[in-house]
């Protein structure tokens, strides 16, 4: 119907064959075809000419706007490549989504105001395909071999508390963990010089969300880790125990399902993370 539509504008056969890209033989087979299945006359050629016939006039106009809708559709998913539009699913840990992502994403819809971002906020590795996420960022890098994934930065956990605990005798430090540090302490942390130090303790207070923790450890409840990027912050409250050593440095991934190039979306979106990443250190 689409290569019908294409003879009937180009005046030929020949030319039709041209413009589609194809060999005349195939445009006029796609013409016989159609006339035996709709058992009807529909171009009458000559050597030089060719008219519709009243059928074909009819069965004409309703091809020609299948080829305007194909050609709408067509542009509509350049311009999608061009400029950032539409929905796109992100995922992201707590403590990353909010200090990290949620930023970055304010700076693209500022230049984007046609993107339509979908946050999710999840400590556990959410299945790509089930929760139809477009981008995951997680920390560490990821045993899925399906998905495709790239280190996109790093931070630092940072043992810290209000300041009037990190004044006080370490003894009498309450510990307050996230549930994924189990439910023993053990932490080993370096200075410049390459000396260790190891800490050790027993959790005074377990919590399954970084929310949770980090409202405890601001109120002076006890202390705990949280990244580098929270603590550093001036309006965080908080102060390193031991600012004189570091802990081991947390890969920052970014990971997705997409085998051939990225859509624009998630192109600039993973973008302004990785600039905000960067930034923060």
């Amino acid at each position: 119907m689409s290569v019908f539509a294409h003879v009937v504008e180009s005046g030929s056969i020949t030319a039709a064959a041209e413009s589609l890209g194809l060999s005349k033989s195939v445009v006029s087979q796609h013409l016989k075809t159609l006339e035996n299945e709709l058992g009807l006359t529909l171009l009458k050629r000559t050597t030089r000419r060719q008219h519709l016939t009243p059928a074909g006039q009819t069965f004409y106009s309703h091809c020609k706007r299948l080829n305007e809708v194909a050609d709408q559709a067509w542009h509509e998913a350049l311009q999608v490549r061009k400029q950032p539009k539409g929905r796109i699913r992100i995922t992201a840990p707590h403590a990353l989504m909010d200090s990290l992502v949620v930023p970055a994403i304010e700076r693209v819809l500022q230049e984007c105001p046609e993107l339509i971002p979908e946050f999710v906020s999840s400590d556990a590795q959410l299945d790509l395909m089930t929760e139809k996420i477009d981008l995951a960022i997680r920390v560490g890098a990821s045993r899925d071999s399906s998905l495709k994934q790239r280190r996109i930065g790093e931070f630092r956990d940072i043992l810290c508390g209000a300041p009037a605990l990190s004044e006080a005798p370490f003894g009498d430090h309450h510990y307050i963990a996230n549930v994924w540090e189990g439910k023993r302490i053990t932490y080993q942390m370096t200075d410049p010089d390459g000396n260790k130090m190891d800490f050790e303790s027993m959790p005074k207070c377990i919590a399954n969300s970084f929310h949770t923790c980090l409202k405890l450890i601001r109120s002076g409840s006890g202390i705990g880790l949280l990244p580098d990027f929270i603590v550093n912050e001036k309006s965080s409250g908080l102060k390193p125990l031991f600012p004189g050593y570091k802990l081991p440095p947390n890969p920052i991934y970014a990971l997705h399902s997409f085998d051939k190039e990225l859509p624009i979306n998630v192109q600039v979106c993973l973008n302004a993370i990785e600039q905000e990443l960067a930034s923060s250190n």
